[in-house]
């Protein structure tokens, strides 16, 4: 196990720092920042509530990481096939495993900084009142959990195409669906035509209501193995997929 860490903390520092050799990394912070204060102000009314809280600036972070989440996620694999360098990648001695978690992290990692920057939003509704900091904090937690499923599932999709815009395409919509999965519109859908169990299944899938839970400050041990299920389960599967790429 140890070895296995240290590989795989070795391969997340070099593609963590892979990410600041190119304007990736400017293009997708200074989107990333500028997109959250733009909808927590003009379009959540940030001042026009009147409250100090930070409800209006995590509440969109779900729907804004459908697309960038996708951005970053689509390179992770895609790349690494379009350019032949992952069968270079696979007959280093590393495991698919290593390969894998490494990737991941720095991806998560990266996002992970993007998020931390949005910090002067703490600061200013610190400011102008006296907020929860505590359901702040534990909203913060969210949003990087949401990130993290968000980039497990894209990871895996990555694995599946050389096409980096198919890729982020079936990405973003793995996710929307996972998004919307607990809405009512979707439930009562299913409810016209499916036993009471499979509606409650499918609900049971949304990333919106385990994050709407964490958001008002409540950590339950459901949200964290929901999302922690979530992130192993696509990871498995990236492995699945990365594996029979080099057996084949």
């Amino acid at each position: 196990m140890r070895d296995f860490l240290k590989t795989s903390a070795i391969i997340a520092r070099r593609e963590f720092a892979a990410y600041f050799s190119t304007p990736l990394a400017a293009v997708f912070i200074t989107i990333f920042v500028a997109a959250t204060g733009a909808f927590a102000f003009f379009i959540g009314g940030f001042f026009e509530r009147g409250q100090a809280n930070l409800d209006a600036f995590f509440v969109y972070h779900p729907w804004l990481y459908l697309f960038l989440v996708p951005a970053v996620a689509m390179r992770l694999w895609a790349e690494e096939r379009k350019s032949g360098t992952i069968e270079l990648l696979m007959t280093l001695p590393i495991s698919p495993a290593e390969a894998i978690v490494g990737k991941f992290a720095a991806a998560w990692a990266f996002v992970g900084v993007a998020l931390i920057l949005t910090f002067p939003m703490w600061i200013t509704v610190n400011a102008l009142g006296d907020p929860d900091n505590g359901v702040i904090l534990a909203s913060y937690l969210g949003s990087f959990l949401v990130a993290g499923a968000f980039l497990a599932v894209g990871a895996f999709i990555s694995a599946l195409t050389k096409n980096q815009v198919i890729a982020f395409i079936l990405s973003a919509t793995a996710c929307f669906l996972l998004v919307t999965s607990g809405m009512d519109i979707v439930q009562n859908t299913f409810r016209l035509w499916t036993p009471q169990f499979v509606s409650d299944a499918v609900s049971s899938m949304s990333v919106l209501s385990h994050y709407d839970e964490i958001t008002r400050g409540v950590v339950s041990l459901g949200s964290i193995v929901f999302f922690a299920s979530l992130i192993a389960f696509a990871l498995f599967a990236n492995a699945v997929a990365v594996t029979q790429k080099k057996s084949a």
